[in-house]
């Protein structure tokens, strides 16, 4: 221990009689000025400053530059005093805020460090915590940040490289949860709020809450508030392309077949039986479900033509053409067109049988010179489009025969009604509905024959893949049969 000054801060001692005691005694009170609670101005002002403040404490940062300054070594504490500047000694351990970057600093082994660096290995009891903000009472941790990272203690650091946070409360009734936050206004919660089920809930306002999602604590299932699994139907009325969409896992294929045209009713002068034209079948029906994954090159679609109608005397309807699905060259599924209705005859008008499936579809009705043309059917394949109705026919005394009626599509779901028969022009066939939901098209009527003069024509199908109405007979021309209706595609993505 020196006799001179003290041991730490150094400030000189009062010797026995000592003359002058004052200017000893300013020294110790000038040093402890720049040593108790120390405030530093600037830690990075690298040039001497021309006019500072009286007792202004620097820390020189490296190559500072200045007549005084430019002596010092940096990190030395120098205090602007009476026109000069003094170093300081700063002992180890020595506290000092620097003003302009609002930092703490510590000595530590001659050298300056932030506090931060030293922090001890356990600090235990802290009641609040702000990181670059300001902790509360409400939140007593508090972190003002872009980022932050968590990450294992590893095994060879004594860790076991697992991370885990644990989370508790004290009661059932109680809340835990992380509330997500836009503009400080709630959008999502998940947690065990209000229970000990695991939650999700979802906000626009922060004031109306919905729940999305709720997983039962005792066996593990999960529901959701406002359904989870995503459908979107693509309905496809034209050939083109169709990729399953990323977020499919399934697809559902409706294919249905152009619907058959209605033959064209027999002309023809009395003494002779003359049938009207059969009616035309609807389009065939194939369903399927794939898995999405295979099919994400993508599918090709046709989208089969509805046939045309018979448009000479006896003559016979046109075949619908087939919708298909393919992947690549290889076709999927296949909607076979629905068959022609036969031309009149003096033996017969045979309505066209309905496109294959499982069952196939409906056919189309048969004409007949004793009694109305027959209606399409709309029994054999009630979900599918319906059958085209016959044209009426004349008896060898010309007695005339009404069209029969189309058949109804869809009869047992949404029901597209099929066109009247009559002793008139056929009337074609509804379409669906509500196409949203059902395709099926009613089948077209049967044109009525004609005793003096031209038979009626039957009425084309209504979408999709119904039969056209078989043409009426007549003495001088004959009714030319209706259209089939074209086909139709609907593909839904389920995820």
């Amino acid at each position: 221990m020196s006799d001179d000054a003290s041991a730490r801060l150094g400030l000189p001692y009062l010797a026995a009689g000592q003359l002058q005691k004052h200017v000893t005694l300013n020294e110790a009170l000038t040093r402890l000025d720049a040593l108790i609670q120390t405030a530093v101005v600037s830690r990075t002002t690298g040039g001497q400053p021309a006019d500072p403040a009286e007792g202004a404490l620097y820390i020189l940062p490296e190559a500072a530059t200045g007549a005084d300054w430019a002596t010092h070594p940096a990190g030395s504490l120098l205090r602007h005093e009476r026109g000069g500047w003094v170093a300081v000694p700063a002992p180890d351990g020595l506290l000092a805020v620097v003003l302009d970057s609002e930092e703490i600093l510590v000595r530590r082994e001659g050298a300056w460090t932030p506090l931060s660096s030293g922090l001890p290995d356990e600090i235990q009891q802290i009641t609040r915590l702000g990181v670059n903000t300001t902790a509360d009472a409400t939140n007593v941790i508090a972190v003002r940040a872009n980022k932050a990272l968590w990450t294992a203690l590893e095994s060879e650091s004594g860790g076991d490289g697992d991370l885990r946070f644990t989370f508790n409360k004290q009661t059932a009734g109680d809340v835990l949860s992380l509330l997500f936050q836009s503009g400080w206004s709630g959008r999502a919660e998940l947690g065990l709020v209000g229970d000990d089920d695991l939650r999700l809930k979802v906000s626009p306002d922060g004031g109306a809450w919905h729940e999305a999602l709720r997983i039962d604590r005792n066996t593990g299932r999960a529901w959701f508030g406002q359904g989870a699994t995503r459908r979107e139907t693509t309905v496809m009325t034209a050939s083109g392309a169709w990729t399953p969409p990323a977020w499919a896992r399934w697809v559902e294929a409706v294919c249905v077949g152009g619907g058959g045209g209605g033959g064209a009713g027999l002309a023809g002068a009395s003494g002779a039986v003359r049938h009207g034209g059969g009616g035309g079948g609807a389009g065939g029906v194939m369903t399927a479900r794939w898995a999405a994954e295979p099919l994400s090159a993508g599918l090709a679609i046709t989208v089969g033509a509805g046939g045309p109608g018979g448009s000479g005397s006896g003559a016979a309807g046109g075949q619908g053409e087939a919708s298909v699905v393919r992947s690549g060259a290889q076709a999927l599924l296949t909607g076979e067109g629905g068959r022609g209705g036969a031309g009149g005859s003096t033996a017969s008008g045979i309505g066209g049988a309905g496109g294959g499936g499982l069952p196939p579809s409906n056919a189309g009705g048969a004409s007949s010179a004793s009694a109305a043309g027959g209606a399409g059917q709309a029994a054999a394949r009630p979900d599918g489009a319906g059958g085209g109705g016959a044209g009426g026919g004349l008896s060898a005394a010309n007695a005339a025969q009404a069209g029969g009626a189309g058949g109804d599509g869809a009869m047992l779901l949404l029901r597209a009604g099929g066109g009247a028969g009559g002793a008139s022009a056929g009337a074609a066939g509804q379409a669906a509905p509500w196409p949203d939901l059902h395709w099926a098209g009613g089948g077209g009527s049967g044109g009525g024959a004609n005793a003096s003069g031209a038979g009626r024509p039957g009425g084309a199908g209504g979408l999709h893949g119904a039969g056209g109405g078989g043409g009426g007979a007549g003495t001088t021309s004959a009714g030319a049969g209706g259209a089939g209706a074209a086909g139709v595609v609907r593909l839904t993505a389920i995820g």
